[in-house]
């Protein structure tokens, strides 16, 4: 087993102490005491890993042995995800960060039934943050996955029009995906849409060719890991 994962906003030194909720997550919530190795990374490709010398209540103190630096994945892969209703939305943000979607933005679509009021968006926002930045420690990711704010249709296309890959997901289209060429570099763009379907003119929005994953409909909560896991299998993980 590897060792767990833990967000530090400073690395520098021998010794790093790791506290407020981090801290004590650890300490408490896992109960990692004086000699396990932990991992602590600034969620943008840093790291310092080492024995704990120390553990209270408060947190945790680190004997950095040793410490590194992981490039950022290319292509990058960017998941555009049409608001679902319920645990389905905490279910696509982990899995999409676990299998190592770069950046998930969450789509306002026509058929989400998504009340776009200030309140609504602060919160649901914020909880996507959260999800992705805990399944980003589960998964030992060096980056954590990037949740963007709540995108309007408009947005998505200019997304997409500026995607070395754009890839529009709908369950009546003839190209499948696997006839698509993985770019080495850039952003491959992937839309998902909500559980009634990308609607009509949201598609001509678009101006993409859409694709489709295979003979069965998945339901929007597991399209999208299922499709950037197929592409990335076809470029980062070669």
């Amino acid at each position: 087993m590897g060792v767990a994962v833990f967000f530090a906003e400073k690395l520098d030194g021998d010794e790093l102490t790791l506290e407020g909720t981090e801290g004590r997550h650890a300490a408490v919530v896992r109960r990692i005491g004086p000699g396990e190795r932990v991992r602590l990374t600034d969620g943008r490709g840093a790291w310092a890993e080492g024995p704990v010398v120390a553990a209270g209540k408060a947190g945790v103190t680190v004997s950095v042995d040793e410490r590194g630096s992981v490039p950022a994945a290319r292509p990058r892969v960017v998941v555009v995800q049409a608001v679902p209703k319920g645990e389905r939305a905490e279910l696509a943000v982990e899995m999409l960060t676990e299998v190592g979607a770069d950046v998930i933005v969450p789509w306002n679509a026509e058929r989400s039934q998504f009340r776009a009021n200030p309140e609504r968006v602060a919160k649901t926002l914020a909880k996507w943050q959260e999800w992705a930045f805990e399944a980003s420690k589960q998964s030992r990711r060096s980056w954590f996955a990037e949740v963007a704010p709540i995108a309007s249709t408009a947005e998505v296309a200019q997304l997409l029009a500026a995607a070395a890959l754009p890839v529009v997901l709908h369950e009546e289209a003839t190209v499948p995906l696997a006839a698509l060429d993985v770019p080495d570099d850039g952003d491959v763009v992937i839309v998902i849409g909500p559980e009634g379907g990308i609607a009509p003119d949201e598609l001509t929005a678009f101006g993409v060719e859409p694709v489709r994953l295979g003979d069965t409909v998945l339901r929007t909560s597991t399209a999208g890991v299922a499709a950037a896991a197929a592409l990335l299998a076809r470029s980062r993980w070669t």
